[in-house]
């Protein structure tokens, strides 16, 4: 009989941020299939999440909170804890992108893209690392969703090609700060992935065939593709795993 208990997440309770669509929904209902209970963050209703995580025979937790303020955010993580119990996963998902030709690009769209993308990613990791090392036996597990603009340049994105470098070197950062202390700090890169984010270039029949033509699986990533390497990162399996960024991306970087 084979034992998967490695990559099980039964009776833990992971922060999802961003979890009402798209990655961060995704990444909710493979933790309820792992057996996890999901804590989902995030402005806007989650009643389709909430009803997908259920289906997959997980808990659901709602929590309201402006991601977009580093300060609500890191005060929303510290409340829960205290609250609702200690959270054994944090995942960091919540992300936006402005399109602009660099030249065109606003101060007001960069301030917001870094505040939501990097700011608060490292606050809630500072509350959840305070938390987690306030009792030595404790550990915990963070997961950041990087892109594959965390490698790349990309264009008409430079405040999201920022941030997303950004969160790869904070990630990197923090593992070396927390590995020894018991939290281990990883990401993922997704590439191109079917979501809200990505809808400007599927409906673009040009750039998305560019795009395909790119990506060596030869389709767009789903949600759930990103949702089951976060569970592996959640998961015991990945305890010797520390500052790693895998790239989730049908190849694209391989390329």
């Amino acid at each position: 009989m084979s034992d998967l208990s490695a990559f099980s997440l039964a009776g833990k309770r992971i922060l999802v941020t961003g979890a009402n669509t798209g990655i961060g929904q995704g990444i909710a209902v493979s933790v309820a299939r792992a057996g996890g209970t999901v804590i989902g963050v995030g402005r806007s209703a989650m009643d389709d999440t909430a009803g997908k995580v259920a289906a997959a025979g997980g808990g659901f937790e709602v929590v309201e909170a402006n991601l977009g303020d580093p300060g609500e955010a890191a005060a929303m993580l510290g409340r829960v804890w205290d609250q609702n119990g200690p959270i054994d996963g944090l995942v960091n998902n919540a992300g936006i992108i402005r399109r602009a030709d660099a030249v065109d690009l606003s101060e007001a769209d960069w301030d917001e893209v870094m505040d939501v993308n990097l700011k608060t990613v490292f606050r809630l990791c500072q509350v959840y690392a305070r938390h987690v090392l306030a009792k030595p036996e404790r550990s915990g597990k963070i997961v950041n969703i990087a892109s594959v603009l965390s490698f790349q340049g990309g264009i008409r994105v430079a405040s999201y090609t920022a941030s997303k470098h950004g969160v790869l070197g904070l990630t990197r950062l923090l593992a070396c700060e927390w590995a020894a202390k018991g939290i281990n700090v990883n990401g993922i890169a997704p590439g191109y992935i079917e979501t809200n984010n990505t809808e400007a270039l599927r409906a673009d029949p040009e750039r998305s065939a560019a795009i395909l033509g790119r990506i060596p699986a030869g389709r767009w990533g789903r949600p759930d593709d990103i949702g089951d390497a976060a569970v592996f990162l959640l998961a015991r399996a990945s305890d010797y795993m520390h500052g790693a960024v895998m790239p989730v991306d049908g190849g694209w970087l391989a390329r």
